[in-house]
């Protein structure tokens, strides 16, 4: 039972550390009209980050990586 909870754990968490945004979900159209539920997710990537004076290893999506809202560890 341990072994499961360290595993939901690890999973990415498909929300940006910084500017918190997550997927949204939406439809596929298909030629005929017929719709049915797709998701979108944002381009998040792990990185170490210098988060009130510690390195932390989160999730950030590419925007705000590019803007400059964040500053990578070394």
């Amino acid at each position: 039972m341990v072994i499961l909870l360290q595993e939901i754990n690890k999973k990415m968490s498909k929300r940006c550390f910084i500017c918190n945004k997550g997927s949204i979900s939406g439809n596929c159209v298909s030629h005929s009209n017929i719709k049915t539920k797709r998701r979108w997710f944002p381009n998040l990537q792990k990185v170490r980050i210098i988060v009130k004076g510690k390195v932390l290893k989160e999730y950030v999506c590419t925007k705000c990586m590019k803007s400059g809202k964040i500053k990578k560890a070394i």
